[in-house]
């Protein structure tokens, strides 16, 4: 039957949610030490921005080959944001905690900082959803990358609430209703990211060049 042909959009599908469940777990294994989890997370979308462009990689070998490559810059700069985070996350505690149990003007100033953390947390989200799929598509600096990710996030604000929605409806749905899902988790997230993200490397100028894209998905 045709539904059921190589070349049909059903079973292009049903191939991608495949890769997306053996990408998922190829990630999860390499990020269980914790500090390796951006250079995995970088792997992971060197091999879905390919798959979103076309491209057939082998995914194992493709996937071990960016985490090689992007292991130093990625492992480092994820350190960094997890320490912030932990900050972050120590701060608003902290804060939310105050503002609970004061009242008149020291009531006033939690609540000032509450949402100078709110804000800064949001601007951590937006690096944090940019920074790995830009790793794995452009050779570049540590800080340049870091402020990339944020202004092109800023810039294309559509497309940054499209991309945390996905992973946020993938938290929820595994979280509240079919834990199972969970099989798919980053990998498929990951993969539904990059169709909306290629777009935004693209208009970036951030495609890497046909005659440099085995070189470990930079330019």
């Amino acid at each position: 039957m045709k539904l059921f042909s190589y070349d049909s959009q059903f079973s292009q599908a049903i191939l991608k949610l495949c890769y997306s469940c053996y990408l998922n777990l190829l990630w999860f294994l390499c990020s269980i030490p914790v500090f390796t989890a951006g250079a995995a997370t970088t792997a992971l979308y060197d091999v879905t921005l390919r798959i979103s462009r076309g491209e057939d990689p082998s995914l194992t070998s493709r996937f071990f080959r960016a985490f090689r490559e992007n292991f130093r810059q990625s492992t480092i700069l994820w350190l960094i944001l997890l320490a912030l985070g932990i900050l972050l996350s120590l701060d608003g505690y902290i804060l939310y905690n105050l503002y609970k149990s004061t009242t008149g003007v020291f009531s006033v100033v939690c609540t000032l900082g509450l949402a100078v953390v709110i804000v800064a947390a949001i601007l951590y989200c937006i690096v944090l959803l940019y920074l790995f799929p830009l790793i794995a598509s452009v050779r570049n600096r540590s800080w340049p990358m870091l402020r990339n990710a944020l202004l092109i996030g800023i810039r294309y604000l559509f497309c940054t609430i499209l991309v945390f929605a996905i992973h946020f409806a993938m938290f929820f749905v595994v979280v509240a209703f079919f834990t199972p899902l969970v099989i798919f988790g980053e990998g498929l997230c990951a993969l539904l990211s990059s169709y909306l993200l290629n777009g935004v490397i693209r208009a970036c100028s951030y495609v890497p060049e046909d005659t440099v894209t085995d070189n470990g998905g930079s330019q």
